[in-house]
């Protein structure tokens, strides 16, 4: 079995700092319109929140699957 290649050990946090990127913006433009930490820490919260599991699903949706047991490859022609 081959070992995991650089990009593919670093594709969870590139996708965790994203999240966080876009959680700390919406904190600071929360913070900065309304002047209150703890209701900006909340967005930050929940936003970092809600963008790691729309993330996640969306890599689920990309990432292609192994073929089933008995299924042909999908680079090889069907009979």
């Amino acid at each position: 079995m081959t070992e995991p290649r650089r990009r593919e050990k670093l594709r969870p946090a590139e996708l965790v700092g994203l999240a966080a990127l876009v959680a700390v913006f919406l904190g600071g433009v929360i913070f900065l319109v309304t002047r209150d930490l703890v209701l900006s820490l909340l967005f930050f919260g929940g936003t970092f929140v809600f963008d790691l599991v729309v993330l996640a699903m969306l890599m689920l949706a990309v990432t292609p699957n192994k073929p089933a047991d008995g299924e042909a490859p999908p680079d090889t022609p069907h009979d």
